[in-house]
């Protein structure tokens, strides 16, 4: 990758949009697909275990469901949700809603009931392609959604009746009329809303237009190295925007695992040819002591990719040393369409979340007052580019990003003499489980609702191969309850990566002379006295109540 270079004004600039990236600026996303089926027509797009498209075919389905959701939804300019579902169906859906003149709201498909509530009211969904398993939460809760009119399903489940009044989008699809009329709107039109916890804890729904879309899918297909013979092996629980945007940028071959084997998963790695393998920390994390690990062969690949969390780098290195290729991971943001740093492959360096990309500047500032601080120096990252979002969604976008395109991520960063960045640590409270972002705020919130709980606090707990987990104190009236009741409450109603993975009970919650809660202070005190007891205990124990 390029090299970087330091302005007057003391911040990095990554290398120039040039001819590898600039041909997309003023691209719609859909049209990225008519590009790759006009390129590549038979050279398969996207494949799983049980189907498989070449663009050709993407592109002709992509139409069939723009027409499908049109007739459905009465128009352009309709907010569909979509469930991020780890299938082919979701490049179906997308392309679909972006090619109606649609737009996308991408919903984590894990969600419970009340997660659903607030992501369909933030996005203002007048319609949803969801699982089943989606399905009947939203069923449950339907009476709180009033602006969502229609449910689409993205499969049926073997065994179960079909509800004529719910439809699969392969359904609409086959009974919608042939032809589409063209989208309305520009690159700068907004095309689809992700959903962001930001530094405050409730969901924001962050508007990214098509330019943002496509010039960082460039941006992507420049930074990792990818051509027409690249095979992306994506190995994430849910669909990721990104790996489908620049799949077709390259013109590459997108092959989706959802196995939970990770031996078998790497074995479906190297049968299909996977030059570039996406994963979270997690997951590699845990591949990288996984006992079977010495026998796991992948010729074909080139490099690890991963991102959303910190890799410990121990695994980094254990999995680089292993398959003789660059482990390394880039750095971005749900306002950043998603990235604005990028490993680089020929000279990766551990423990770092790499360079610029393209038409990207970035700079570290004072969290107190704001000036640039120098080279080396720990602040707040902010950073500025061509992928930075339209704003958030129902609010003016100079609340959030300066007059001179800053906008600030709410991580604390250091940059080094070469333009490397390293992440040190979140500015607020919210934290990344596996490649989750946890807002405490919202555990504490169900914690709370415990009719035994009086008062609580969330923060971060280290794990190994999470990164953290949420870990409570609990104020409860006498013998009404204890940790495994509590645990098992709050998770039962919260998706896995906002489980609470350990409860203590506590006489109170030392709170500030306003009634802040000093969580940051509470967080620390409780690591340094569990540190103390497992000096003394066996190493591999967890402060009672784990999961």
């Amino acid at each position: 990758m390029s090299e970087t270079t330091i302005e007057a004004d003391g911040f990095l600039r990554g290398p120039p949009l040039d001819h590898t990236v600039a041909h997309e600026i003023d691209a719609r996303v859909d049209a990225l697909l008519t590009r790759a089926a006009l390129l590549a027509p038979d050279r398969i797009a996207v494949r799983s275990d049980t189907a498989s498209l070449t663009f050709a075919e993407l592109d002709r389905l992509a139409t069939r469901s723009a027409a499908a959701l049109r007739t459905l939804t009465g128009g352009p300019d309709q907010v569909v949700a979509l469930a991020g579902v780890l299938d082919p169906v979701f490049a179906a859906g997308f392309f679909g809603i972006a090619r109606a003149g649609g737009v996308s709201a991408l919903i984590n498909p894990l969600l419970r009931e009340d997660g659903l509530v607030h992501a369909l009211n933030t996005v203002r969904a007048g319609a949803v392609v969801a699982t089943p398993e989606m399905h009947r939460r939203i069923q449950s809760v339907r009476h709180r959604l009033p602006g969502l009119l229609h449910l689409v399903l993205t499969h049926r489940e073997d065994g179960v009746p079909a509800d004529p009044d719910v439809p699969t989008l392969s359904e609409l699809i086959a009974a919608a009329p042939p032809g589409v009329p063209a989208p309305a709107g520009t690159p700068d039109a907004v095309a689809c809303l992700q959903l962001t916890s930001g530094t405050s804890g409730p969901a924001k729904a962050v508007q990214l237009t098509h330019r943002n879309l496509t010039v960082n899918a460039a941006q992507t297909v420049y930074g990792h190295r990818l051509t027409a013979d690249s095979v992306l092996f994506n190995y994430l629980p849910t669909f990721h925007l990104m790996h489908l945007t620049i799949g077709l940028v390259a013109t590459a071959t997108h092959v989706l695992c959802a196995e939970p084997d990770l031996a078998v998963a790497m074995r479906a790695a190297a049968a299909c040819g996977a030059t570039h393998l996406y994963s979270l920390p997690v997951r590699l994390s845990r591949l990288a002591v996984d006992l079977r690990l010495p026998a796991m062969r992948i010729d074909s690949l080139r490099a690890i990719l991963s991102g959303g969390s910190a890799m410990p780098e121990s695994a980094t290195v254990t999995l680089s040393e292993h398959f003789g290729i660059p482990v390394v991971q880039g750095y971005g943001l749900a306002e950043t369409s998603p990235s604005t740093h990028l490993g680089d492959l020929d000279r990766p360096r551990t423990g770092s979340c790499g360079l610029l990309v393209p038409g990207t500047d970035c700079r570290i500032v004072d969290v107190d007052t704001g000036a640039v601080l120098p080279i080396g120096a720990k602040g707040e990252v902010q950073v500025r580019g061509p992928q930075l979002m339209h704003g958030y969604l129902g609010r003016e976008r100079s609340q959030d990003v300066d007059p001179d395109g800053w906008f600030a991520t709410g991580d604390i960063g250091r940059i080094d003499p070469d333009g490397y960045l390293f992440l040190v640590d979140r500015l607020k409270d919210v934290f990344k489980r596996d490649n989750w972002l946890v807002a405490p705020a919202t555990v504490e919130r169900e914690l709370r609702r415990h009719p035994a709980v009086t008062d609580c606090v969330v923060f971060d707990y280290p794990d190994e191969f999470s990164g953290a987990v949420a870990y409570g104190l609990a104020v409860v009236r006498d013998g009404a309850a204890g940790p495994a009741d509590l645990m098992a409450y709050v998770n039962d109603r919260l998706p896995y990566y906002e489980h609470l993975a350990g409860v203590e009970l506590v006489d109170e919650i030392p709170r500030s002379a306003t009634g802040k809660v000093r969580r940051r202070e509470l967080r620390d005190q409780t690591l340094d006295r569990h540190r103390v007891t497992t000096a003394r205990a066996d190493q591999d124990s967890f402060p009672a109540g784990r999961s």
